[in-house]
């Protein structure tokens, strides 16, 4: 696989995860049942996470799209450019392919990415690489994917209805060309991880359609395997001083997590627990350090915003 740099506390570059047994079952049964996998947890509980990892572990090409509260269920599967197609048309003479005008979503390529290169037959093949695959794979090495849709709950309620057919029948026409748009014979069923934060009521209908699996809170020993694993990978020497560090902090987030009962703030994840550690080796401070209780206050009990 070619390798995917990217930089950044978030990289998402499918390295690293603490794959529980539970989870892996979670993943087999969307696999079998080829219904998309609905991840709900804590922010920073790894749920966006897992997508690549899966990916990368199983050499599969790998999309996502962010939803934000304009995304469109349509922006999944195409978009048209139709200002830059009236723009042409005022300046061009002769009839304008539309093909032209087409940008395959991720389900497009996920499902067909011989169709989404040539938009369907419309255009030559002239797309050799997959332009939205983020591990930029060679086009002969794979024919399955991982489509992450992140953070659904933040689209309007429409959003999630308008996808069940296409995710349900694996086809869908493209409205500006006509293009009938179905998974390639060759083409193994992706999967499809569509994660929630629980801030807006998914419909019924939708949840009914996916196989749900809730990340459990972090545990001390979970913590520690996560910090094991991100430091191997950056080559980090488990000496005794960091497995402490490691195990110190684990304490801590689940100590803050528990003091949050009242509901008031978020309470910390496992993200957040990666920052304390990397912030506690490079700064070179320890629990019971001076400095620690502020480096705890900036990274694991984070006070709620004040209005004002």
């Amino acid at each position: 696989m070619t390798p995917f740099v990217s930089h950044g506390p978030d990289a998402r570059d499918g390295y690293i995860y603490d794959l529980a047994p539970d989870l892996q079952l979670a993943i087999q049964v969307a696999l079998a049942t080829d219904r998309p996998l609905l991840l709900s947890g804590d922010p920073g509980s790894g749920k966006s996470s897992l997508a690549p990892f899966h990916a990368r572990a199983n050499s599969l090409r790998y999309y996502e799209h962010v939803v934000t509260s304009r995304t469109q269920a349509a922006d999944l599967l195409w978009t048209f450019d139709s200002v830059r197609r009236l723009g042409d048309a005022q300046t061009h003479r002769g009839r304008l392919n539309d093909g032209a005008y087409v940008n395959p979503g991720v389900l497009w390529w996920a499902l067909a990415p011989e169709s989404a290169r040539t938009r369907g037959g419309l255009l030559q093949d002239v797309h050799r690489l997959d332009p939205l695959d983020r591990f930029h794979h060679q086009e002969h090495r794979t024919k399955g994917a991982v489509v992450l849709i992140d953070e659904i709950d933040k689209a309007d309620p429409d959003v999630p209805n308008s996808l069940l057919v296409p995710l349900g029948s694996q086809e869908f026409t493209v409205a500006e060309t006509g293009t009938a748009v179905r998974r390639e014979p060759d083409v193994a069923a992706p999967l499809i991880v569509i994660t929630t934060n629980g801030e807006r009521q998914l419909p019924q209908a939708f949840l009914r359609r996916c196989v749900t699996f809730t990340l459990p809170s972090p545990t001390p020993e979970r913590l520690v395997r996560i910090a094991r694993l991100h430091l191997d990978h950056a080559g980090v020497p488990l000496d005794a001083e960091t497995v402490h560090l490691t195990e110190a902090l684990a304490d801590e987030l689940v100590r803050a997590r528990e003091n949050d009962g009242g509901g008031r703030g978020r309470p910390p994840s496992t993200a957040e627990y990666l920052d304390a550690l990397h912030a506690c080796r490079a700064l070179g401070i320890r629990p019971g350090h001076p400095r620690w209780p502020l480096v705890r206050s900036l990274t694991l009990a984070k006070s709620p915003q004040q209005d004002g």
